[in-house]
């Protein structure tokens, strides 16, 4: 979770589309293409992060009334 949401700036933008936006005057448009994507990319990975805890927590909770 720490490195999710850490300080650091990610490129996150293919060189394609880098190129295409920095040719550009105005950069605000790239850098709201780039936390888009950075954004779109740390959805399935909340997600999965997500999913495994829930099957951690129901996998300790079986095992534990097992043992009683």
């Amino acid at each position: 979770m720490l490195v999710c949401f850490s300080a650091i700036s990610a490129e996150a933008q293919c060189a394609m589309c880098r190129a295409v936006l920095e040719s550009e005057a105005d950069l605000s448009q790239a850098k709201g293409v780039n936390n888009g994507i950075v954004y779109l990319m740390m959805i399935p990975y909340i997600l999965v992060a997500i999913t495994g805890f829930y099957i951690y927590k129901t996998y300790k909770k079986k095992s534990g009334e097992k043992k009683t």
